[in-house]
């Protein structure tokens, strides 16, 4: 490899922490409960890897936030090919990312390495099918010739990461684009996300493009899996009194948040606290719902120690932390006394290790080594956070 294309979505992932669970089309109310870009820091971090290994590379690459910031910061001078003409509001848009992307591969660049989640995405596969398309239409009229087919890499910056084109982390992405030999076929997968801030998921695949091979590829998200009844009745009767509870999202946690006969956001984060010994139940329930589908800042206002946090693996993926549940961020799993991990047997049996990614890599280095998950009433087995 010899050049590259770097773009760059400035507010990819603005939407996590502050319990949106996404940014389309709700950044200025993610902007209004104080969201922070973060997806800056993240490609700088991939660039940086990237630098390390393949100084010499040629990079192309869109101007400002849009990647020229980032790659100049590592080390690259880049070759700027796309300005965007950016909204009212000062931001970028998907038509920018497009035409990025467009610009690169008349370049003939040999790979495109993107920042952001599934939507953006799905942005890179679309212009790269398209090119494609007709890049063989123009070999049929000539030598008859398959086109040669650009790769795509992300770096995961987004809320909703359920595509199996992103490296696990930023600098693992950036390892990856500076090594890898060869690709394979991989899914692009989006989500709506207006069902998905209901609680429902609606995955589609949009494409299938090459990326770039590598063990620290994250796979697809699984969107089913078994029975957890056992398991959340089991975690329902140890229930220790007087604890707060953080519940993340998903099915597997939100099964013990029914038996608690707690009224569970079903894709966002919820904060519980048992009732004490000392308290009278006289309104028959266990305890008391702080905070429903809540952000970061809402969660860090009511905690009250001692505080635990409850979370399911994703499904195909392993990432404990750090896809699907920003909102319990660094400073909340500071204050937290322990970590609960609850999966099914099925779920973790499609699973070599755990991951986390939360930002924060003392946090990170905190939680690695082998956990304890809980996989049934009675049931828990050693898995490794890597």
């Amino acid at each position: 490899m010899d050049t590259i294309g770097v773009v760059v979505n400035p507010i990819a992932g603005m939407g996590g922490r502050v319990g949106l669970k996404g940014t389309d089309g709700k950044l200025a109310e993610a902007r209004r409960r104080g969201a922070t870009p973060r997806a800056p820091d993240r490609a700088t971090e991939a660039l940086d890897a990237l630098f390390q290994r393949r100084p010499d590379l040629t990079v192309y690459t869109a101007a400002g936030e849009m990647g020229a910031d980032q790659v100049r910061a590592v080390g690259y001078e880049p070759t700027v090919v796309y300005d965007p003409e950016v909204n009212s509001e000062g931001d970028t848009t998907a038509d920018d990312t497009r035409a990025a992307v467009e610009a690169f591969l008349e370049r003939g660049v040999d790979l495109v390495l993107f920042v952001g989640g599934d939507g953006t995405a799905v942005d890179v596969a679309e212009v790269l099918t398209a090119y494609e398309d007709e890049s063989e239409g123009e070999n049929d009229n000539e030598s008859g010739e398959e086109s040669k087919r650009t790769p795509m890499l992300g770096v995961p910056a987004g809320v909703k990461v359920y595509s199996s084109v992103f490296g696990v982390s930023p600098t693992e992405a950036g390892r990856i684009a500076a090594e890898f030999e060869r690709v394979e076929p991989r899914e692009v997968n989006d989500i709506d996300e207006a069902a998905y801030r209901e609680g429902e998921v609606r995955a589609e695949l949009k494409a299938v493009v090459p990326v770039p091979v590598a063990e620290q590829l994250q796979a697809s998200k699984q969107l089913a899996s078994g029975s957890v009844d056992s398991l959340a009745r089991g975690f329902a009767r140890e229930v220790e009194p007087g604890t707060t509870y953080v519940f993340g999202p998903g099915s597997t946690v939100g099964a013990i948040e029914s038996e608690l006969g707690i009224d569970a956001s079903p894709l966002g984060v919820d904060v519980w606290r048992a009732r004490s010994t000392e308290e009278t139940n006289a309104d028959g329930q266990d305890g008391h719902l702080l905070a429903r589908d809540a952000s970061e800042s809402e969660i860090l206002e009511v905690l009250a120690e001692p505080i635990v946090i409850v979370v399911s693996p994703i499904g195909g993926q392993g990432f404990v932390f750090g896809r699907g549940n920003h909102q319990i961020s660094p400073a909340v799993i500071d204050r937290a006394r322990d970590v609960e991990i609850v999966a099914s047997d099925e779920k973790l049996d499609g699973l070599d290790s755990l991951r986390v990614d939360t930002d924060d890599e003392r946090i990170d280095d905190s939680l690695r080594g082998w956990q304890k998950v809980r996989t049934g009433r009675f049931t828990t087995r050693l898995v490794q956070i890597v």
